[in-house]
């Protein structure tokens, strides 16, 4: 290691201590003091709510960014977003902001995408999803004539039971099946026994409409013939709320909860691991950092779920390895980012190719886990919208492969895939691209691992499968030891950007609940 790096490091622990001490000489008041591990969407949700409640907030971050998995990547004149691209459920960034007084517009220019995507099936042509939703009934009539009388339908349901989902269940705790009982859920009851898959291949004859009606439930990261039809709310938000883009990238959204965080006097601590939670008389009392015993009147983690227990001493976790061991878990991911030393050609914003057999690809996920032959690959070219992100006359582009967590990767295994990829958006798109890359970088699986401790090198957390919905997700408090909570994609709502923000304030009012001057 260099010696600036060093020196840097040293300064930073330094730094860190010289904080912490004048925190507690300045602590005058009896204030409650909270910890919160990692800084992902949902610990910096849970601290905004938790500091505007009164309670003095610590985040400890293990890397030198905050963000967690929608961390930026800089190269040169290049940004990248690391994880999402793009958000949908505007109304949940709304609420979170109104809750402290603020709009998204006070932080950041979103623009509404059109199209929302584009999908490649070959190199015959594509489909273009349109922000106009009578567009998109018109794409779908003249692909399969009759078919939009069933989409009209389709998103009547998904509207209706999006409603139910962010009115009746998605901000309740998990604690109990009571919380899914209502006259709305009842009435809808025969969803959760119906896949969403079976009941758009009943309707629709088309593979390619298929196939974009079935896609958005892998960002809940379950095959969509394992997952409810009730959890068609996907294709409300996909095609109807439609698909968001904050100028600048996703990390814009990190940017304005750090600053909203800290004007509520949330402190943050960048390269400050948490080695272990402290627990006194079945009571969590502290955090271990940089070797020192920091002591708190209750703790968050919103870093990975099974990370966060192995913090504590095996007899104050909630879950076991057994446990894990069986739980069925959203994809990770293959990722590029690519900077081209051109503008492409016949691309948008997000543009997905389903080139390959769609079904092949998700067995490859859900059923024994390979690495596929010819996977199904999405693609963000920020640049298309968005001049601020790339050089003048250049693009950038992110790809993504979903790929099953645990898998083993390699550097020859990701420059097999890039080649594959690029050959094939060569030959649909028709045009060369490979001769004009300035560079890439790619990141994987034990990436996952590395940076975020994630279990299996997970991407996106849990799938959001029958036996994993709701209050049969992993718990929210520690069941052994009081004023330890978790939050994020882990345990409820579940994985994606929208509901991890969720996650955060359902977890900061537990914790008000239980942690009282």
């Amino acid at each position: 290691m260099p010696l600036n790096k060093i020196e840097c490091y040293f300064c930073e622990i330094i730094n860190f201590k010289l904080s912490m001490q004048g925190s507690k000489k300045a602590d005058v008041i009896s204030m409650k003091k909270i910890a919160i591990v990692g800084s992902g969407l949902s610990s910096l949700s849970a601290s905004c709510y938790l500091a505007k409640a009164g309670y003095e907030v610590t985040i400890f971050e293990k890397n030198d960014s905050i963000g967690g998995r929608a961390r930026q990547f800089k190269h040169e004149e290049f940004v990248f977003d690391m994880g999402p691209t793009f958000y949908w459920m505007p109304d949940v960034f709304e609420s979170f902001f109104a809750d402290f007084d603020k709009k998204p517009s006070d932080y950041y220019d979103l623009v509404r995408l059109d199209p929302a995507y584009e999908v490649y099936f070959d190199a015959k042509g594509s489909i273009k999803v349109s922000a106009d939703l009578n567009q998109v009934y018109k794409t779908f009539e003249e692909e399969e004539p009759g078919s939009s009388k069933f989409l009209r339908k389709f998103l009547s349901m998904a509207e209706f039971n999006y409603k139910v989902a962010m009115n009746k269940v998605i901000y309740k705790p998990g604690k109990s099946v009571f919380e899914l009982i209502s006259l709305a859920t009842i009435s809808r009851i025969g969803q959760f026994a119906l896949s969403i898959s079976k009941t758009i291949r009943k309707h629709i004859k088309n593979s390619r409409l298929a196939q974009i009606l079935e896609f958005p439930v892998i960002f809940l990261g379950a095959k969509p013939q394992n997952i409810p039809t009730f959890y068609c709310f996907m294709n409300y938000a996909d095609m109807v709320l439609g698909t968001w883009y904050p100028k600048g990238g996703m990390f814009k959204v990190i940017e304005a909860m750090q600053k909203l965080s800290e004007e509520l006097g949330v402190r943050i601590h960048t390269n400050s691991a948490v080695e272990k939670i402290q627990i006194d008389n079945n009571l969590a009392k502290g955090v271990v950092v940089h070797g020192t015993l920091l002591e708190f009147d209750g703790i968050i983690s919103g870093a990975d779920y099974h990370h966060s227990e192995f913090l504590l001493e095996k007899k104050y976790r909630n879950y076991t390895d057994k446990y894990w061991a069986k739980k069925i878990f959203a994809p990770s991911a293959l990722l590029y980012y690519v900077g081209f030393n051109k503008k492409l050609k016949n691309i948008n914003h997000h543009t997905l190719f389903f080139d390959t057999d769609f079904n092949v690809h998700i067995d490859s996920i859900y059923g024994k886990p390979y690495w596929p032959e010819a996977p199904l690959f999405y693609s963000s070219f920020p640049s298309v919208t968005d001049d601020t992100v790339a050089p003048k006359g250049k693009e950038a582009g992110i790809f993504l492969i979903p790929v099953a967590p645990g898998l083993t990767d390699t550097e020859k295994l990701k420059e097999e895939y890039f080649d594959q990829i690029i050959s094939r958006m060569e030959n649909i798109t028709g045009q060369n691209i490979r001769d004009f890359i300035l560079f890439k970088k790619s990141y994987c699986v034990s990436d996952f691992i590395k940076d975020f401790n994630a279990y299996k090198g997970n991407g996106y957390g849990l799938a959001n499968t029958l036996m994993q919905t709701a209050f049969l997700k992993p718990k929210m408090e520690n069941k052994k030891v009081r004023n330890l909570f978790y939050t994020g994609q882990l345990t409820v709502p579940g994985p994606g950007v929208p509901t991890t923000i969720i996650s955060g304030k359902i977890c900061a009012g537990l914790a008000q609940k239980k942690i009282k001057d």
